[in-house]
């Protein structure tokens, strides 16, 4: 295995104040690695730039504006200009905790891979919101669990939020394409396929702070779910039961209220039974009785908006003998 060089790859898109974040939990980081941190600007109205010089002398930092074109196209042209072999994808909302370089240099020097991926986790500076929608993101009772976790780590799917890939993975794919959301699985997806596997780095996570709101978020895991149907189409091999499981908890959940009319509650239970669970998840991770019940709302939303995305998308690409592209061209750059 050849020295890793180690080059951290940012698309930004009218978050000055989070890059400011981002670049301060990097002055933290314990380890002394060397690195470099590309920053890509996609076509952002507010810029980053006064910011980011405010860190040029502290930082090793390479700054590029650009045309809108999407967050995947954003971090390819960042890995083009990048002078590292092994590149770390990042969102422009997340924040380091002090041990995270330090910590995929350790397991990649032990247990090299062409690509990891690291999990994240909610910060005690939080808002509530925040963290509840990071429970039902992250969790293993809710649609979190599908793309595996730590006793799956040769089925991970990483996502770029906190993402590894090496520059010899980069050119066999060409990085991503121009679906979004979906342009990570899609890479994943495509790796496999050239026999290049993926991990998890469970210690290096990172605190992502999503900045969000409850129609945001119904909107994120709508697209999610219509974007799934289009991945199982490009990629047969990748389909999976689970990935109904949203759109059948909601037929389940509308049959339990019929019977319910007629006397039949078994069903209606079980659903009782799961929301218990989830809620005493919650309390238990959180130490919060509000962000608990709120975890709950962030599941209802999560299920409805990725099962009624799923179902509709799947029954259109049933349907139309058009293109994924031409059926949905809001979930595609040009």
């Amino acid at each position: 295995m050849t020295q890793l060089r180690y080059s951290f790859i940012i698309p930004v898109y009218n978050r000055p104040k989070e890059i400011e974040e981002l670049l301060e939990s990097f002055l933290k980081l314990s380890s002394n690695l060397e690195y470099e941190i590309v920053i890509v600007e996609d076509g952002s109205t507010e810029t980053s730039e006064a910011v980011i010089n405010n860190y040029s002398e502290q930082l090793n930092i390479s700054y590029y504006y650009k045309n809108n074109s999407g967050p995947g196209d954003s971090r390819n042209y960042g890995m083009q200009r990048a002078k590292g072999n092994y590149y770390i994808i990042l969102d422009s909302d997340v924040i380091l905790p002090k041990h995270y370089l330090q910590d995929v240099d350790d397991y990649l020097k032990q247990n090299f891979y062409h690509c990891f991926g690291g999990p994240d986790a909610a910060h005690e500076s939080f808002s509530d919101l925040q963290k509840a929608i990071n429970f039902s993101m992250t969790s293993f009772l809710t649609t979190g669990g599908i793309r595996g976790g730590s006793k799956a780590v040769k089925d991970f799917q990483p996502r770029s939020f906190n993402l590894g890939l090496s520059k010899e993975a980069f050119k066999a794919t060409r990085g991503f394409g121009k679906i979004h959301p979906g342009e990570d699985p899609d890479l994943i997806l495509r790796l496999w396929a050239k026999d290049y596997k993926t991990t998890l780095i469970k210690n290096a996570f990172v605190y992502h702070k999503r900045r969000i709101s409850w129609s945001k978020f119904y909107k994120q895991v709508n697209k999610f779910g219509q974007v799934r149907p289009i991945l199982n189409k490009w990629h047969p091999r990748s389909k999976k039961i689970t990935y109904w499981f949203p759109s059948l908890f909601l037929i389940g959940f509308i049959v339990s209220l019929l019977l319910m009319f007629i006397g039949v509650y078994e069903l209606l239970l079980l659903y009782g039974i799961y929301f218990l669970a989830l809620l005493i998840s919650s309390l238990f991770l959180t130490k919060d009785i509000k962000v608990a019940l709120m975890s709950l709302v962030a599941v209802c939303i999560q299920f409805y908006g990725y099962g009624v995305g799923f179902f509709k998308s799947t029954l259109k690409l049933m349907i139309s003998k058009k293109s994924a592209e031409a059926i949905f061209p809001n979930l595609f750059f040009k």
